[in-house]
């Protein structure tokens, strides 16, 4: 089905809480530098799919991950796998904005400095131009010492991406960035995310279907923790292939 170059294969992946299934039999092929929209209803395994491509599940204890996640045709879970370096190559934004109660600069340079990065000229370089892609920089470029506490939660949000650029990731994971947001920075975050695929790859999961039809190129259909569909996102919206993404869609379930 996708004829694009491949950057994340996903093959008979089977995910455990504890006793409890969340994802089952899962198969997928992501396209590099496209966005790809995960939807289906509340609790149907989209989060639990998108934590599994940066490891993040294995913060909690008691999960188990059976079949092989592979990007750029490594498998992310082979036991030689340095998970640090892996994060970084995989920036992550979540639902709700979490700046560190530090300035707009040291939130954007954290972690840079993880990774061992010191010097200042560089440090500012790399800050500036992650504010930039993130279109925070106008609005904040004269006053970088200030907390990012003060911040709105739109220009927090903005913040996050660009902390989560800032490390020079090829993929963006963003778990529902804009269902706390206002209208207009909702849009905004839209049109970053249309922007961004000429240089990432992004996994978006969201509640909205009206957003994964503006903002992706694939769309990928969750249910009881089963993927349903996958495809082109036009093709999802407007001739889905499975009664259960059309029933969906319509409303009649979720």
């Amino acid at each position: 089905m996708v004829k694009e170059d491949l950057k994340i294969i996903v093959e008979d992946l089977d995910f455990f809480y504890g006793g409890l299934k969340a994802l089952d039999g899962v198969n997928i092929q992501i396209p590099e530098r496209k966005v790809t929209a995960l939807i289906g209803p509340s609790g149907c395994g989209k989060s639990t799919f998108l934590r599994v491509l940066n490891r993040m599940n294995d913060l909690i204890p008691g999960t188990r991950l059976e079949g092989k996640v592979l990007i750029d045709g490594h498998d992310i879970y082979a036991d030689n796998i340095d998970v640090v370096e892996l994060r970084k190559k995989i920036g992550m934004v979540f639902q709700k904005s979490n700046p560190f109660p530090k300035s707009i600069f040291d939130n954007v340079a954290y972690g840079l400095r993880i990774h061992g990065s010191k010097d200042r000229v560089i440090l500012a370089e790399i800050v500036e131009e992650s504010l930039k892609r993130a279109a925070l920089w106008d609005e904040v470029k004269d006053d970088l010492k200030r907390s990012a506490m003060e911040l709105s939660g739109g220009q927090q949000q903005r913040l996050c991406i660009a902390r989560a650029l800032a490390t020079g990731p090829e993929i963006l994971l963003m778990d529902e960035p804009a269902s706390a947001l206002d209208p207009i920075s909702t849009a905004k975050i839209e049109e970053l995310i249309r922007e961004f695929k000429e240089h990432y790859t992004i996994v978006i999961v969201t509640h909205n279907m009206q957003q994964a039809a503006r903002v992706s190129d694939y769309t990928a259909l969750f249910y009881l923790g089963k993927l349903i569909e996958f495809n082109v996102t036009e093709e999802v919206f407007t001739r889905p292939s499975e009664k259960q993404t059309e029933d969906y869609i319509t409303g009649r379930f979720g």
